[in-house]
């Protein structure tokens, strides 16, 4: 039998009601066969053909083709970005609310929160401390409420989400990439909701006390999908405040013009510190050359580290959360802290303000 084109076939095909099984029974052959051939492919959007093997006969003509086919990743993450779109302009949006009264407006306050890993699941005998849903909450909240009291009314807050808010990624409680299996607290779902409830509570706290609020969701190696969908959401929820600004660069690289102040943000699962100047100088060249003062804020190592590499200082913040086991079987280990970091618009870095869960529980 001849390979039918995809004009022969499409008819047959669409007149089986798009079953492969009947419109193979009609055809006389097996329906692996048919999902076998190039004209099937066509019919078989959105995939995409990722290798190709060809039967001949003893003269050399083709008898058949089969396909090897695999979701085409670009039409995949274009629907998702869809859907993410959509369930987000069905959010209730937060209405605009009175800004405080005073500030110190040459200020700007960056609230760092990195490598959170809402929905971890940590034991005190392995790691050292408990982790979980609740405790996490508890103690993203605590921390940021005490740097935000300890911390000036400036101008400006940034929430600086850093990435790896999240644990894992979707159902499977598994990094996205390596698919490493992990320790989890609870479904997707309630890890979802205690991370949203968290972040709203934040910016909510934030915009008592300063005028203007601006939030990164930046994306990290445990988040990749998440950091979208919480980047897409957060902009739609806060649409009608005009006090709040919410990130939304699709790159992992993000830059903010303070005056004379330039303030960089990328959680670091893809670049070394000492490679973020270069990177910065050339992805925001023009905010590069109007700015004297430079720095970048990073995580992804959960220790800290700080240094000044030609002409911009990274700080590398570690984590509030606890170990867990593959952290703490690694050996690796990490004085838990979260730091807020001020900003005058000419002078840079002008003051600090640092939290740890110690200090919650001391209280």
């Amino acid at each position: 039998m001849n390979v039918l084109s995809t004009d022969e076939l499409r008819p047959i095909y669409e007149r089986n009601g798009r079953n492969a099984q009947r419109t193979a029974d009609e055809l006389g052959i097996a329906a692996s066969t048919l999902k076998g051939w190039a004209s099937y492919r066509e019919i078989r959007s959105p995939f995409i053909v990722t290798g190709r093997s060809t039967l001949r006969d003893a003269t050399g003509e083709t008898v058949m083709v089969w396909e090897k086919e695999s979701l085409d990743r670009q039409r995949e993450e274009d629907a998702r970005q869809a859907a993410f779109t959509a369930l987000s302009a069905k959010l209730p949006k937060v209405p605009k609310s009175a800004a405080p009264k005073t500030c110190k407006a040459n200020l700007c306050t960056v609230y760092t929160l990195t490598d959170c890993h809402v929905g971890a699941l940590c034991w005190h005998q392995e790691g050292g401390h408990d982790w979980d849903l609740t405790i996490a909450e508890d103690t993203l909240v605590g921390c940021f409420e005490h740097m935000i009291a300890s911390s000036p009314a400036s101008e400006l807050a940034v929430v600086n989400q850093l990435g790896d808010f999240l644990h894992f990624d979707g159902l499977e409680a598994a990094t996205p990439t390596s698919h490493h299996l992990l320790d989890a607290d609870g479904r997707f779902e309630k890890v979802v909701q205690t991370a949203i409830r968290v972040l709203r509570r934040i910016i909510t706290i934030a915009l008592q006390k300063h005028p203007l609020v601006h939030v990164v969701m930046a994306e990290g190696n445990h988040d990749l999908a998440s950091s979208v969908w919480l980047r897409q959401m957060f902009a739609a929820l806060y649409e009608n405040e005009p006090r709040v600004t919410v990130e939304q660069s699709p790159l992992p690289y993000y830059a903010l013009e303070w005056g004379k102040t330039m303030l960089c943000f990328h959680h670091g699962h893809l670049k070394k510190n000492d490679q973020l100047p270069l990177l910065f100088a050339t992805q925001f060249s023009q905010m590069w050359g109007s700015t004297a003062k430079r720095y970048c804020h990073t995580g992804h190592r959960h220790h800290l580290e700080e240094k000044e590499h030609s002409g911009m200082i990274v700080f590398q913040h570690p984590t509030l959360a606890a170990r867990d086991a593959y952290a703490a079987r690694g050996g690796w280990h990490s004085m838990r802290s979260a730091t807020a970091v001020t900003y005058h618009r000419t002078y840079g870095e002008v003051g600090r303000s640092t939290a740890s869960p110690d200090m919650l529980e001391a209280a």
